[in-house]
Parts: structure tokens; C-alpha cells; sequence
């Protein structure tokens, strides 16, 4: 039985060319798109999914009470919080402080490296499972000359990962550690990419002061549970941990504790009300929603086409029912045709797939590999096949094999109106999904556009920055006077941080007239002489930091600062921050020097000479690469034994978007498919509806009837389709974009020619689909017409 459905099911294919190809074209392309989009939504779910202990791994978050109401939430804590859970909750198996990540120098002999990494408690290798090669876990972290290093960089430096145990390493030219292990180059499923891992004193040396003060936060916290440990019991526990060594904390001013699974801290890293609110996961959620939508698209064509095409194969049926054919045995073969097509889309996808994986990586920054060997991906496959072939064939084979067989012999049946009605809600359907999709697509396109674009309050472009490194710090001013010497260069400054990343955080700012209760917190940054002028960024009030004055405990404040203060005339007025008494010399317009996901944060920027940080270079338009080979030599002169790199600003800070870039880009490609599979599917329907009125055609030709009355007769009921289906997906699309939106502090806003756009597009694609058969057929002799069976 099976062997004639398949035979029949094949002849039918074959003897329908036209409709087999738009069926087949339209599920293909759907379902590559959707294989795509799960690889790519299966890669992100693995992110940081390996660790052994992953279930009892807890990131420390923190959320800051200001005048009894959130005011941040985020994941940097105080400095000594590591050190100190494990030792109070008994709950806490290990913790361990985390600072940030860093490129430092590295040179064994003559070879140089200059890598990221960052500085861990000595715990860190207990709690993570990161895959050590050498060297042991409850050791390798415990003194604060030990390092451990990856595989790659220990096969550059020491030519193998069991050469390098046990052997020095000059860090930045100043320190000697020892290698006390070597661990695996980290994966693409890990979120935190470093080379190197130094012990958490070292951290605590180099930052000095201010990390032992737990008013003050910037690193990361990391704990594990102990086994059968509740941890909202834990998160309960730690809320008001720092009231214990935080003497101002308060009722109304306080740091309160809460964990997140280290495992979600990819997807889920934003916060809304101090607490975790989204983050990437939206983004995978969207697609997911996208990948199901743009193959219910496709469904819906092979059931559109299915019951359309029900005239000509009415005969066929009545036939087969008047020879004994049960309805069971029709649903089957109709399901089987269905099936068949399915498996061929699925090849097809299949092979599409694996031809379009490599540029989806490229696109995605993925590096995801083909899945064909995976038993697991060919489970999926036959678990999309089936629905895929029971959801685009169950209603066309409980269609056709309802036909009553005389009415069908005789062609005389008529399709209900509730037939006609649930195939014009699929037409609908299928455009309305469509537009959503173009509108979601022009919405993100603006606001990245508008992100990457927006004036953050400084001039990113043509700004650069290299890191501060051996005598490049200790003579920084010789250097700074010979950079300025550069042709190209109009100004030179040095910064703690890089523009794109002031994450810590203080609560020790006085003034005068501060109520003895407030709190607030700043953000505390460090920098050298020409910073705004170097920035670009515009002074409201006061002056710059300058050598002509003693600024050494003055301070410039942004505007958001200048609100909380509250100063009226503040320039010269007195603030203190830790144990630096001064003034205010100035107050800076707000810029941006973090995510557009957040506002702008209060700011206090003090002057203070570092032998360590960021140099900061201003070059001049269209000069920039003559300017890099001048400040190459002037690097080598000045620290012959560290390598030049610098960074960008402004490809700094557009790396910083990649989730909202690639969402921008696959938002076109998905929105433009979407549509071009709606209208093979209409294309079909067109084809169909012109073949079914040839004679109707033909005799109104020879009536009179001129070839816009005949394009205008097929097409007016496929286009009252697409208008009502713009009418239907605006007020959705408004209202999933608008939640989109809602996750960005600065945000574009709707403009009507943004549904104009979606709308006008959606109706002239569908008209050139609809006129393009509709014309052919106008065109078509009427004696051929009326000859026509």
C-alpha cells in the first residue's frame, strides 16, 4: 500500500511541475532559515554550560538603595566581598573576587606576548571547571607571584604547555611570576575569553586603597554552593551582608546582595529596578520566534496551494471514493504526497544549510560547526519532518478527502464558506507575518543606526588609545611631549580606564550641604591633564584640569553629578572624594561611558599621574595611519621591550553593539525571505485563480473587456487580502518593537513613515506578484481561452 501511495504521490509531483516547485521552493527555504536559526540557538544556550558544578555556581549581583529608592543594579561588588562569604555563610562552599580584564605584557627571553586576562581569588579553579592540563587546582592560584597561562600562550613562550610549568615570566616588565599551570585554550562556549589568570592579591596590590573600602565597588564575586543548599535561603541571607562592614549603611543608603546562576549570566545581564532584566536572551527568544514563524509561512503555502489546487483533482478523488476508497485511506495517501514533498524540502534545506553555515558564522560571529555528524541533529531533523508534514498536509488531506464523490465526479461541488474564509486567514496570516517582520527590521535597523551615530558626548572617531606599559609610564610626560610633536596629533591624555568602560563604583563623595543620610553612588575616574580637550567632549562651566594651576586634589564633575550635589554656582564650591579634599574646577556635559541600555551615571573625574592605564590619542582627520607608523617608532623608543597595540574608540564601542548589529542583519535577511516566500506562495494562488477562470477570462475579452478590467478582476480580492493583513500586523508590530525598544535608556521613536514604508512595500511587492500572471493571462488569446477544458 505504502509503495502505491509513494508511486501516486510521485506521479503527482511530477505531472504538477509549477505547483510542486513553488510548494518545495517555499518549505526549503523555510527550513534552512529555521536550521540556521536553531545551530544558532543552541550554540547560545551552551554558552558557559560546561562546568561540572554548574548548578551551584553563583555570580553576586547588587543593587544600590539612593534616598530609599533602586538606584543601579549591576554585578560589581565590593573588593574584599570574595574573600569573605565563604568564611561567614557556612552555605558558601568557596567565593572568590574577580577583577576585570586586562592586556598585559609578557616576554620569556625575546619573545614578547601581549594578551587579555584577568586576576582570580585562589578558589577560582575549585569553583569553575575550566580544563587545567598542569598544575593543580587547590594550588595554582594561592600565592600572588603564581599565574597560570592557556596552552597557546605557554606553546609561544616555553614551546609546550609542560615546558612552561614551573618556569618565570616577566609581567609588564616590572614582576617575575611563576607558572603554576596551564589550561586549555578556552572554547567558544566560554563567555569570559582569557589567556592568563593571576592571583586576586596581585589585584589588590596594584589597585591599592580604595579596593579595601566596602563603600567602594567595581570587581566581580563568584560563589559555590555547597550540595542541597536552597539558594534563595543564601540570596536572603546576603541581602544586607555589607551592613556588618559598611559603617553609613542605612536604611535609605545601602548595597544589597542577590545571586544569579553563573550559567544565565550570558543571556540574562541587564538589569531594570536593580535586578537581572533581560539581556541576550531576548534576542535568542526573537529568533526563535522568527525561525517558527518564517516556517509557518511556508506551511501555510503548501496548504493554501493544496486546497486550491482541490478543483483538479476533485475528479480523481470521486473516483477513487466511488471505487471503494474509505476516507482513512485518501487522508493517508494525501499525507504521504505531503510528506514526500516535506522530505525533499528538508534535503534541499539540508544541503543549503550546510552550504550557507560558514557565512551565517561570519555574519553571527559564530563558529559553529556542521552538525551532520551529530546523532542528536538528525533526531531534530526526523522530529521536524513530521511536524513539518503534519502541519502544512493535515488540513489539505481532511479537505480534499471530504469531497462528496457525485458532486466531484461532476464537478459540480462548491467550496464552503468557511473554506474560503480559513484560506483567505491563512493569506492574511502569512502577510501580516511578513510585515511584522519588515517593520521589526526597519525598526532595529534605526535604533542602530541611531546608536551608532548618537552624539555619546565626546568624539569617538579618530580617538585611540594604548595601553600604559613599563617606562611608558614612569616618564608618561616625555612621552606625551614627543607624541604632541607628531604631525596629525592634536591631543594626548591618559585615562584609568578606556572610554567604553567605567564599571566601579563609590559611595565616598562629601559636599557640603549633604544630608547626613544620603548615599549616592559615583563613578570615580582618574585621568591626566587634556582630557576634555582630547575627548572632545564640551565644558558647561569652569575650565579643564591644567598645569597652570594645582589640580593635583581639584575635580571636574558631568552635569548628572552636578544634579545630585546640588550646587547652584559650583564652581569653587568644596567636595571630597575618599580622602582627596578640593574643588570643583568644572563641570563637563554629560557623555556617555557605558551602555546606551542604561543612563548616563554620576561623575567625578580627579587628575592624578599613573604608570599604568590608557594613554589617550586625539589625531586628526584622514591622518590617522601616517600618525600609528610615526607613534610605532616613538613606542619602541620609549618601551623597546613591550609590543605596540592600540585600540579604537569607535570600533571599541561598535564591538560593544555585536548583539544589536547581528540582530540588525539578520532582521533584513529574515524580513526580505519572509516576504519572498508569502509571494511564491501567492504567485501560486494567482496562477491557480487565473487557470480555474480561462473561460470567464476569455468570454469577457470578447465582450470587450480590456486588459486592465481582466488584471483588475484577478487581482482585487488577493489585494483586499494584503490590505487587511497591514491592518492587522501594525498595531502588533507596534507593540512587540515598542517592548524592544523599552530595554534602551536612549531609543529612537515611532515615526509614521516607518508603517508607510512597511505598508506601501508589502502592497507593491504583493501587485508586481499578482499582475505579473494576471497580466499573462489578460494578455491570452480568447479563442485559446474559451477552447480551454
Amino acid at each position: 500500500m505504502l509503495h502505491t501511495f509513494l508511486k501516486s504521490g510521485w506521479r503527482n509531483l511530477i505531472s504538477n511541475k509549477v505547483y510542486s516547485v513553488i510548494n518545495i521552493s517555499g518549505l526549503s527555504l523555510g527550513l534552512t532559515c529555521s536550521l540556521l536559526i536553531a545551530l544558532w540557538v543552541i550554540d547560545e544556550y551552551g554558552i558557559d554550560s560546561f562546568h561540572e558544578k554548574g548548578d551551584r555556581i553563583y555570580i553576586v549581583t547588587s543593587r544600590e538603595i539612593v534616598n530609599g529608592e533602586i538606584n543601579y543594579g549591576g554585578y560589581d561588588t565590593p573588593g574584599l566581598l570574595g574573600e569573605e562569604l565563604a568564611k561567614v555563610l557556612p552555605e558558601i562552599e568557596y567565593s572568590c573576587g574577580y577583577g576585570w580584564t586586562s592586556f598585559n605584557t609578557f616576554a620569556v627571553g625575546n619573545k614578547l606576548m601581549k594578551l587579555p586576562g584577568n586576576f582570580a581569588g585562589q578558589d577560582f579553579l575549585k569553583i569553575f571547571s575550566y580544563p587545567l592540563l598542569y598544575g593543580s587546582r587547590e594550588t595554582a592560584l594561592e600565592s600572588p607571584e603564581s599565574i597560570i597561562i592557556s596552552r597557546r600562550m605557554a606553546t609561544t613562550l616555553f614551546g609546550g604547555p609542560e615546558q612552561a610549568m614551573d618556569k618565570s615570566v616577566l609581567f609588564d616588565n616590572y614582576k617575575d611570576l611563576k607558572v603554576t599551570g596551564v589550561f586549555e585554550d578556552l572554547g567558544d562556549n566560554v563567555s569570559d575569553k582569557f589567556e592568563f589568570m593571576l592571583n586576586y592579591h596581585f589585584f589588590k596590590e596594584r589597585e591599592k586603597g580604595w579596593i579595601t573600602d566596602w563603600g567602594n565597588s567595581g570587581p566581580t564575586t563568584y560563589v559555590l554552593l555547597k550540595e542541597h543548599v536552597n539558594a534563595e535561603e543564601v540570596r536572603s541571607k546576603m541581602q544586607h551582608f555589607i551592613k556588618k562592614y559598611n559603617k553609613e549603611y542605612s536604611e535609605n543608603e545601602r548595597l544589597e546582595l542577590g545571586l544569579q546562576l553563573f550559567s544565565e549570566k550570558y543571556l540574562y545581564s541587564n538589569f531594570k529596578n536593580g535586578e537581572v532584566s533581560g539581556g541576550r536572551i531576548e534576542y535568542v527568544q526573537l529568533f526563535e520566534v522568527v525561525a517558527v514563524f518564517i516556517l509557518l509561512i511556508a506551511c501555510i503555502n503548501f496548504m493554501n496551494m493544496s486546497t486550491a489546487r482541490s478543483v483538479t483533482r476533485a475528479k480523481e478523488i470521486g473516483v477513487r471514493k466511488v471505487i471503494g476508497a474509505m476516507k482513512s485511506l485518501l487522508v493517508k495517501q494525501f499525507m504521504t504526497e505531503a510528506l514526500m514533498s516535506t522530505v525533499i524540502a528538508i534535503v534541499i534545506s539540508i544541503t543549503l544549510m550546510s552550504l550557507l553555515l560558514p557565512e551565517f558564522n561570519l555574519l553571527t560571529g559564530k563558529n559553529i560547526s556542521s552538525p551532520l555528524g551529530d546523532s542528536r541533529f538528525w533526531t531534530g531533523i526526523g522530529i521536524l519532518t513530521a511536524l513539518t508534514a503534519v502541519l502544512s498536509g493535515v488540513y489539505p488531506a481532511l479537505f480534499l478527502s471530504a469531497f462528496k464523490p457525485l458532486a466531484a465526479i461532476r464537478n459540480t461541488f462548491k467550496l464552503n464558506s468557511s473554506t474560503v474564509i480559513f484560506r483567505k486567514g491563512l493569506v492574511v496570516f502569512q502577510f501580516a507575518l511578513s510585515i511584522i517582520f519588515v517593520l521589526g527590521m526597519i525598526v532595529i535597523s534605526k535604533q542602530v543606526d541611531y546608536i551608532q551615530n548618537k552624539n555619546l558626548g565626546y568624539q569617538k572617531n579618530n580617538l585611540l588609545y594604548l595601553k600604559i606599559t613599563g617606562t611608558m609610564g614612569t616618564n608618561f610626560e616625555g612621552f606625551k611631549n614627543e607624541l604632541m610633536q607628531i604631525h596629525g596629533v592634536t591631543g594626548v591624555s591618559q585615562m584609568a580606564h578606556r572610554p567604553i568602560e567605567f564599571d566601579n563604583s563609590t559611595s565616598s563623595v562629601l559636599w557640603e550641604g549633604k544630608a547626613p543620610d544620603a548615599k549616592p553612588s559615583f563613578t570615580p575616574l582618574a585621568v591626566g591633564y587634556d582630557f576634555i580637550k582630547t575627548m572632545n567632549s564640551k565644558l558647561v562651566l569652569g575650565r579643564d584640569f591644567s598645569e597652570e594651576h594645582a589640580d593635583s586634589a581639584n575635580f571636574l564633575i558631568n552635569e548628572a553629578a552636578l544634579k545630585i550635589i546640588g550646587y547652584k554656582d559650583p564652581i569653587g564650591m568644596p567636595l571630597k572624594l575618599w580622602e582627596t579634599k578640593g574643588t570643583i574646577v568644572g563641570v563637563v556635559e554629560d557623555f556617555h561611558y557605558n551602555s546606551l541600555h542604561v543612563p548616563i551615571a554620576p561623575l567625578v573625574i580627579r587628575l592624578q599621574k599613573r604608570t599604568w592605564g590608557y594613554a589617550l590619542i586625539r589625531t586628526e582627520p584622514g591622518k590617522t595611519s601616517q600618525v600609528l607608523l610615526d607613534m610605532e617608532a616613538l613606542h619602541k623608543k620609549f618601551n623597546p621591550d613591550f609590543p605596540f597595540a592600540h585600540q579604537f574608540a569607535d570600533e571599541e564601542y561598535a564591538a560593544s553593539y555585536k548583539s544589536e548589529q547581528v540582530a540588525q542583519q539578520l532582521s533584513q535577511y529574515f524580513a526580505l525571505l519572509s516576504i519572498f516566500i508569502s509571494c511564491l506562495g501567492l504567485l501560486g494562488l494567482v496562477i491557480f485563480a487565473a487557470a480555474q477562470r480561462t473561460k470567464e477570462v476569455g468570454i469577457r475579452k470578447v465582450l470587450g473587456a480590456n486588459t486592465a478590467q481582466i488584471v483588475a478582476l484577478l487581482s482585487g480580492d488577493f489585494m483586499k487580502l494584503v490590505v487587511l493583513s497591514i491592518l492587522f500586523s501594525f498595531p502588533i508590530a507596534y507593540y512587540v518593537m515598542n517592548e524592544w525598544l523599552g530595554n534602551f535608556e536612549y531609543r529612537i521613536a515611532f515615526e509614521w513613515w516607518m508603517f508607510a514604508v512597511a505598508g506601501t512595500g508589502a502592497v507593491l511587492i504583493a501587485m508586481f506578484t499578482i499582475s505579473f500572471q494576471a497580466v499573462k493571462a489578460a494578455m491570452r488569446n480568447p479563442v485559446d481561452s474559451l477552447k480551454a477544458e
